[in-house]
């Protein structure tokens, strides 16, 4: 891991020192601008966030407190930054954010991490794709689509049941998609692989195992997903339903990125489509005054506290389907508003973002110097999404 960090710092150190300089520059914008929509302001912000990441990242920075995950650079904690990454990499004028993907991909020798089958080992190969498209070649998915094939010629044979961890079993279903954030890290992979090889395979079964695990964890009543099978029977002090936040929003946000990589007709697309509207005006209804998203969805919103990383996916997920036409600008538009002004109270002035609840797997406390890798991913696939609005100040 440490040889890693050294060649992947100094690859990133290289790439990024002229983008860095300007990071510095970026960091000097007023508190006050922070809330403008309009893209270039958005995009500004957006650059500052993940200039400062990238920093901590080359410098061998890991946030305290944090699991084994963090350091992970095949893992998900991370991956999901990467994701981020891409969006921004695709809108911003500044060539280092492509080209630390790139570095990333070289230093990892395009390799997913160990587990086969688990989901959050699958979603650095999103930035892999994107490389392939980006100058890398077919070469930085061969050990994706190995590995993918592999799966399907082997596919899992357990069920959805979701073992606590002190549990002897451990998590029986690894193997699938049991759990609510796995559909943001391995589907949207795999319908993107589908459309880079021209191979349908892997789509279909992406179709299959969300149509699956959206029958089991989607609750049809308040249009929302519990993380996983232990949280069926849960409920909050006030007798709520336990619904984590970040948990929905890896879900709202795997939707918009799943839902463009599919034929217009298809009919796994307008599935998704339905559930993806139907959480939109849950989402919407439960948004509290401050712009934030409860830790525990249905909590008392007077009593909870602010957190970025699914107010991120959320507000993503919301800018998003403006955009594409699947919810009504004029209806919508006022929750991504206060979402992302919600976001930019996130931001510290040196660019680090807060209010990013620890690694977890249900709501949990946070804090203003709370931060993490996944939480500025989510930051930075909301501010991308928002700059595509253009909004009016």
């Amino acid at each position: 891991m440490h040889s890693f960090r050294v060649r992947f710092a100094f690859l990133l150190l290289v790439f990024l020192g002229p983008a860095l300089g300007a990071g510095a520059q970026a960091a000097e914008v007023r508190a006050n601008a922070a809330t403008a929509f309009r893209t270039a302001q958005v995009l500004a912000l957006a650059e500052k966030v993940a200039d400062y990441q990238l920093a901590t990242m080359a410098g061998g920075y890991v946030p305290p407190n944090t699991s084994p995950d963090t350091p992970d650079p095949y893992g998900w904690v991370q991956g999901a930054l990467f994701v981020g990454l891409t969006q921004l990499a695709d809108r911003s004028e500044r060539t280092g954010y492509r080209q630390a993907i790139l570095a990333r991909g070289l230093a990892n020798k395009w390799e997913l991490g160990k587990r086969t089958y688990h989901a959050d080992d699958h979603v650095i190969g999103a930035s892999y794709l994107w490389a392939a498209r980006n100058g890398a070649g077919q070469a930085a998915i061969a050990p994706l689509r190995e590995r993918f094939d592999t799966i399907l010629a082997y596919p899992p044979q357990v069920d959805l049941e979701h073992a606590e961890y002190s549990d002897p079993r451990g998590v029986s279903c690894a193997q699938r998609w049991c759990w609510s954030d796995a559909l943001f890290m391995a589907p949207p992979v795999w319908i993107e692989l589908a459309k880079a090889t021209g191979d349908a395979k892997y789509a279909e079964y992406a179709k299959k195992e969300f149509a699956a695990v959206t029958e089991y964890l989607f609750d049809r009543e308040e249009h929302l997903y519990y993380r996983d099978s232990r949280f069926f029977q849960r409920r909050g002090p006030d007798g709520e339903k336990v619904f984590w936040s970040r948990g929905d929003g890896w879900v709202f946000a795997g939707l918009a990125r799943m839902i463009p990589l599919l034929p217009p007709h298809d009919p796994g697309r307008a599935r998704m489509e339905t559930v993806f509207k139907q959480m939109a005006e849950k989402l919407k209804a439960i948004q509290k005054s401050d712009g934030y998203w409860s830790p525990s969805l249905l909590s008392d919103p007077e009593k909870s506290l602010p957190e970025s990383s699914g107010t991120g996916f959320f507000t993503y997920g919301f800018a998003w389907g403006i955009k594409s036409g699947l919810l009504d600008r004029a209806e919508f538009e006022p929750t991504v508003r206060k979402g992302w002004t919600a976001l930019t109270r996130a931001v510290h002035l040196d660019g680090k973002l807060g209010y990013v609840q620890p690694v977890s797997d249900r709501p949990e406390n946070v804090s203003y110097e709370d931060t993490q890798f996944y939480g500025v991913g989510a930051f930075l696939l909301a501010a991308t999404a928002v700059a595509d609005l253009n909004l009016r100040p």
